[in-house]
């Protein structure tokens, strides 16, 4: 039990430099599911480290991805995975994600020690996320994705079968929350897709820095951009249209993850605001690539602390009332373009 403890304190350390967003919402869950989400977003970190890395090859990034998910089936070695693969994450890996790599074992112990039930939950979403991340990377996706499905596809590996995961989690800890399972499930993915794409748009220039562009090529070149020639982008009418329909669609999946969130019974205070704060904060950042889409850089948009403590504040003002948190929504989305129709098949 010793040796679980310090895990765990480990894993409340890590959070806060690998996230500052979950390092927030996180704490709000109840004590058993903040652990396991924590946990699971740790997971989803190395992971997500494994595709970011500027060092290592396609075939290194498969061999990783293979070795962790054994890991965490307990077929293979977290702690030689975690050795073995922190002294390679140079270039724009973090400090903080290389100690995480390296204390993959930590991590695992918790991992282990959840319910049968939950490590399935955990096991298969980090299974989808890596199968995904071998798909899109393998893609070299330099000058953006097809079309919009294909974003779709790419945003449900990373962040909508964490949607789903979620949804397993919260439904496992509340009979009540569980009662609305089939209404919280048809909404998961895009409580995920949502959250993805605020992220997409808010990173355009830094993942650019790193020969990766996730913008829909479709989409731009209807508005007359050619993502070929991203560096021209800024102030660029086209590409600015583009964008405009991006936010849109972003919007709308934000809609959607206020459904889900308002699905919550008002019994589970903690999972509604650990739901609440997440799409506050991303409905903001909208708000800034929306009124600035000339930006060039994440920093540009980034939403202030000051924005953040006014989130939680108005989310723990109006928690209680369904009918105040979609005003609030409205008033903070109020001025957000909305995605066109879609146009009808061709008979």
């Amino acid at each position: 039990m010793s040796g679980l403890a310090d895990a765990f304190a480990y894993q409340d350390r890590i959070l806060q430099g690998v996230s500052r967003t979950f390092a927030l919402t996180i704490p709000q869950l109840p004590p058993a599911l903040r652990r396991v989400v924590g946990n699971a977003y740790l997971l989803c970190r190395i992971a997500d480290t494994i595709e970011d890395s500027e060092s290592l090859s396609i075939a290194e990034k498969r061999r990783y991805y293979d070795w962790f998910v054994q890991a965490l089936d307990e077929r293979g070695s977290g702690a030689e995975f975690g050795q073995d693969l922190a002294p390679k994450l140079d270039g724009g890996t973090l400090d903080a994600e290389r100690d995480l790599v390296r204390n993959t074992e930590c991590v695992l112990r918790i991992t282990h020690s959840f319910s049968a039930d939950e490590q399935r939950a955990l096991q298969r979403c980090i299974r989808i996320m890596s199968d995904g991340m071998e798909e899109f990377q393998e893609g070299q996706f330099t000058d953006g994705l097809r079309d919009e499905a294909h974003l779709d596809a790419y945003c449900y590996h990373v962040a909508g079968v964490v949607g789903e995961m979620l949804t397993h989690l919260f439904c496992a800890h509340s009979e009540a929350v569980a009662a609305r399972r089939n209404e919280l499930e048809s909404r998961a993915v895009s409580f995920g897709q949502g959250l993805q794409m605020t992220n997409i748009l808010k990173d355009i220039w830094e993942d650019r820095q790193r020969h990766v562009c996730w913008l829909p090529q479709a989409t731009f070149e209807r508005a007359g951009f050619d993502l070929r020639h991203l560096e021209t982008a800024p102030g660029n009418p086209a590409f600015q249209e583009a964008l405009s329909h991006l936010i849109g669609v972003a919007r709308r999946h934000l809609e959607v993850a206020l459904d889900y969130t308002l699905l919550i019974p008002k019994s589970e205070p903690g999972i509604r605001a650990f739901c609440l704060w997440a799409i506050g904060m991303a409905v903001l950042t909208l708000r800034n690539i929306n009124r600035r889409r000339d930006f060039t850089s994440g920093a540009d948009v980034k939403i202030s602390r000051r924005s953040v403590r006014a989130t939680i504040c108005l989310t723990r003002l109006f928690g209680w009332s369904n009918r105040l948190l979609r005003l609030a929504f409205r008033l903070a989305a109020a001025g957000l373009p909305r995605p066109a129709p879609a146009a009808p098949a061709p008979s």
